[in-house]
């Protein structure tokens, strides 16, 4: 998709975060880009902590890698089903009612990423339409998706560590401060930001169970073999 001058001039001039999403003890890693320079890196359990410091970067759009709404029930999510039938698979998200009852912990992390998009409800809605208008938003992606629109069926998450650090060099950021895969994640989901900004990323699923956006990247995410393996999501 081709962009307008004045997304193509806020895509290098303006502020976008990246938020890598944990359970409550790992909490929030955040990577803030302007251009291809990365401008901030940042940590913390408290999502008003991160909420701050993206207001003090007036960051535009948000990219989380958690999911931005619960399943409905008996129908799950759309974006989630769009992926699968790509073979791009990713974490289920259940409907809250049964994550609330689950005594394992796993889904502890999406609890977490309910608490940071509350968090930014005011400032930053989530994005409910499948292109951006300008206003400030934050909206759902992940970085094996994320990896997968760049390096196709190359995509591994048993490579992840060097093949999404690699993405971001080929993309002309320098990754020397990012010393951790959740650092390189929420960069990832920077990098998501910035080309959602500039009219570049593709929205899957819909507005009634939540769109997630992944980067247009090279003529769009290449339509599988049949009976081609899925590509597993850390």
């Amino acid at each position: 998709m081709r962009h307008d001058g004045k997304l193509a001039r806020m895509n290098m001039t303006t502020a976008v975060a990246g938020i890598d999403v944990g359970g409550t003890k790992k909490g929030f890693h955040l990577v803030i880009l302007r251009g291809r320079e990365i401008s901030d890196v940042f940590s913390s359990t408290d999502a008003s902590h991160i909420h701050a410091r993206c207001l003090s970067f007036d960051v535009r759009a948000i990219g989380i890698g958690a999911p931005s709404q619960w399943a409905i029930e008996n129908e799950g999510r759309a974006a989630e089903k769009a992926m699968a039938r790509e073979r791009i698979s990713c974490f289920s998200t259940p409907t809250e009612a049964k994550a609330r009852a689950s005594t394992s912990g796993f889904y502890e992390w999406m609890f977490n990423g309910a608490r940071i998009y509350a968090a930014f409800a005011r400032t930053h809605p989530i994005l409910k339409e499948a292109l951006f208008s300008g206003a400030a938003v934050s909206f759902e992606t992940f970085p094996h998706a994320i990896t997968c629109a760049y390096l196709k069926d190359e995509a591994s998450a048993k490579k992840k560590n060097l093949q999404r650090r690699k993405l971001l060099e080929d993309e002309g950021i320098d990754t020397s401060k990012l010393k951790s895969i959740d650092e390189i994640d929420a960069a990832l989901c920077a990098l998501a930001a910035q080309c959602l900004i500039a009219g570049e990323t593709r929205a899957f699923g819909d507005a009634a169970s939540g769109y997630i956006f992944v980067p247009n990247a090279r003529n769009d995410i290449k339509q599988p073999l049949p009976n081609a393996p899925a590509r597993s999501c850390p």
